[in-house]
């Protein structure tokens, strides 16, 4: 098993796990001991419950939107209309993710595929 630096060092309860707290969103598609890879659907007009991504991952947009991602409290991290959200970068890299939610603030569905990495 790959040792998880990040195991001891995370804050938040399993109960905020993006497959735990917002399944309606987020489907599992393969997981073992050094990656998982979620399927994640967020229609318009949905707004994901807060979760936490655990891992840093790759996030490939499949189809991408205006959305508002907003911290455990509600108060507003980042809002695509204010600092627009280049479409031509397909992939990006994120860092772990602390509780937030994300609210589909666009017309049409996002669709992201990401690849969390367990290291």
């Amino acid at each position: 098993m790959v040792e998880n630096q990040n195991e001891t060092q995370w804050p938040w309860p399993d109960s905020l796990d993006a497959l735990v707290a917002a399944p309606v969103h987020h489907k599992l598609v393969l997981e073992n001991e050094r990656v998982r890879v979620l399927d994640t659907h967020i229609p318009a007009g949905d707004i994901v419950p807060v979760h936490t991504h655990r891992w840093p991952a790759v996030y490939y947009t499949i189809s991408g939107g205006d959305f508002v991602r907003r911290d455990g409290e509600g108060n507003v991290l980042f809002d695509t209309r204010i600092h627009p959200n280049p479409t031509a970068v397909a992939a990006r890299f994120i860092e772990s993710l602390p509780p937030h939610s994300v609210e589909n603030v666009g017309k049409s569905e996002i669709h992201l595929i990401s690849v969390e990495m367990k290291y």
